[in-house]
């Protein structure tokens, strides 16, 4: 009776399983390199990701995470520093776990193109759960409300920011080891920097959580609903508050005519203190400092993601099989940055598989 009960247990799982896109992980890798050891280490690239069986639409599942989770979950951050930078521009971070020992690992967390402190509670919470360690999300120029004393502001944040962050926690705690995640946009900053330093990077690894690769083709692939409203909300977050600091910029007027965000980017490129979109491609796209990525990197994304579409990642398949110390994970639903698992209570399977990734790099 017990056999029968358990082969009826396991066929109906199957049926839910089909019925909402349940599969295993597809993973990318050097099948000689270092990230093949995470197979070894992390239950999840063996498991079925079973999204939660009323999310397994793309969209639902995207607007559950953009409407319900990031509304509803309240984190109250141990404080939220201003800084200066060298030109006079204003960045932030947020902490939360200041009061861990020193020696504790600091996460540093790369928010989304429009991200806050409220936005990015649910991965802040996780993190902080899942690992015990200290989380420090670094807020780029005109996101949260900061003031912007001076007309500079790059979607994709500056790498001359981070790094002026980066100082500030290293100052503060010292013997903390860094570690280093990206969220959407902030995958692009996320990268960019670890291409950029290379080996001279004080992170001992990083994660990507659904980036779109290539800055400048990325947007696109963004489904046109998404596309839309995201430009929408570019303007009411960076431009609307801020029209005394951009009342100068002569190609403002060219940037609000966009109803895209293809459009946004060839256009914003005055606004991130660029003289032409080629400039600004140049020093900004992580695609073009990619190879150069030395600490372990894993990368994760959606097969249904609706604004990092998955067609980004096609043409580095080759190339990231070639390097040693990145993986790339890819499952067949998770929308985009959402990863719900569960039905009673819903949580996020990629902040399990990021903390789960972090904790067995310190090891």
């Amino acid at each position: 009776m017990k056999f029968l009960v358990k082969k009826i247990s396991l066929l109906a799982q199957e049926i839910v399983d089909q019925i909402t896109g349940a599969e295993f992980p597809t993973l990318y890798f050097h099948p000689e390199g270092e990230a093949r050891q995470m197979l070894n280490v992390l239950p999840q690239l063996k498991q079925k990701y079973r999204p939660t069986p009323w999310l397994s639409n793309t969209h639902l599942h995207l607007m559950y995470f953009d409407l319900i989770k990031k509304k509803t979950i309240q984190l109250k951050y141990d404080a939220i520093e201003q800084l200066q930078m060298p030109d006079g521009g204003v960045t932030g971070i947020a902490w939360y776990g200041l009061d861990l020992p020193e020696d504790t690992p600091t996460i540093i967390l790369m928010h989304t193109l429009t991200g806050t402190p409220e936005s990015m509670s649910e991965l802040v919470r996780d993190l902080h759960r899942h690992t015990g360690w200290r989380v420090a999300l670094c807020l780029r120029r005109g996101h949260a409300n900061l003031p912007m004393p001076i007309p500079k502001i790059s979607i994709f944040g500056s790498t001359d920011d981070l790094r002026e962050q980066i100082q500030h926690i290293q100052t503060k705690f010292p013997d903390s080891p860094l570690y280093a995640v990206g969220s959407s946009a902030g995958t692009g900053l996320l990268v960019r920097y670890l291409g950029e330093e290379g080996e001279q990077t004080p992170f001992k690894a990083a994660f990507a959580l659904c980036p779109g690769y290539d800055t400048e083709h990325g947007f696109k692939n963004v489904h046109p609903f998404y596309s839309k409203v995201m430009t929408k909300k570019l303007f009411k977050s960076f431009i609307y508050p801020y029209t005394t600091t951009w009342e100068k910029t002569t190609s403002l007027s060219e940037v609000l005519a966009t109803k895209s965000l293809l459009e946004f980017q060839y256009c914003c490129f005055e606004l991130a203190g660029y003289s032409s979109f080629e400039d600004y491609n140049q020093a900004t796209n992580p695609i073009l400092v990619f190879e150069n990525v030395t600490i372990p990197l894993m990368i994760l994304n959606a097969e249904d993601d609706p604004v990092c579409h998955i067609r980004n990642f096609d043409p580095y398949k080759e190339a990231i099989q070639q390097m040693s110390n990145i993986m790339v994970v890819t499952t067949k639903k998770g929308s985009h940055c959402g990863f719900y698992e569960g039905v009673n209570h819903t949580q996020s399977w990629s902040a399990r598989l990021i903390a789960d990734y972090l904790i067995a790099q310190h090891q």
